[in-house]
């Protein structure tokens, strides 16, 4: 038996906003509560060839077709475009996100499934934290170079290329920073031969 993803709170609103005639012919009383793909691209911020990509994949699952032939889908299909995109933005491949999906499928019980999934939330949330931490100490490297970069206004160009590292806008004392520091060519010392 299949799991199913809980559906997302704002989903039953975007998808009355979105919702459509499911066919050429009007709208029969089993097409009225789903999405046309296009629908449900709109209301997920996607594009029809992406959601034509999930099919694929077996990510997405249209529920029916309408008499003219048009994939129709569920409202929580919005809520799964969303997940997917979620894990995209975690750095998944749409191949590990099938391998996700299927894993989660094919568990043997729900506490099975939720300590696989609470396993690699964590590890994603990991990575996440030490990725920011590397994003701020940039951030930090970058308002130093700049405002280093910023005293520099009145040298003289051919100066700052040849030797910046020490001039009369910075004092010797003053750290330059690495994105600074690092577009001086280092010299090699000559030997004698």
């Amino acid at each position: 038996m299949a799991v199913q993803l809980p559906i997302h709170q704002e989903a039953p609103a975007l998808v009355r906003e979105m919702r459509r005639d499911s066919s050429a012919e009007g709208p029969t009383a089993s097409d009225e509560k789903l999405l046309r793909v296009g629908d449900l691209a709109k209301a997920a911020g996607k594009t029809v060839r992406a959601l034509h990509l999930y099919e694929e994949l077996g990510l997405l699952v249209p529920t029916d077709r309408s008499k003219g032939g048009y994939r129709l889908y569920a409202a929580d299909s919005v809520t799964r475009v969303h997940f997917i995109s979620k894990l995209q933005d975690m750095g998944f491949s749409l191949t590990h996100i099938g391998e996700i999906v299927r894993a989660w499928e094919a568990s043997a019980s729900a506490p099975s499934a939720m300590a696989r999934m609470r396993d690699l939330y964590n590890q994603k949330l990991e990575e996440t934290r030490a990725q920011r931490e590397r994003l701020i100490a940039l951030e930090r490297e970058l308002v130093a170079s700049v405002a280093y970069l910023d005293t520099c206004d009145a040298c003289d160009p051919k100066r700052l290329i040849q030797s910046c590292s020490s001039c009369d806008m910075h004092s010797c004392s003053t750290h330059v920073p690495g994105l600074v520091a690092g577009l001086h060519q280092q010299s090699t010392p000559q030997t004698n031969r």
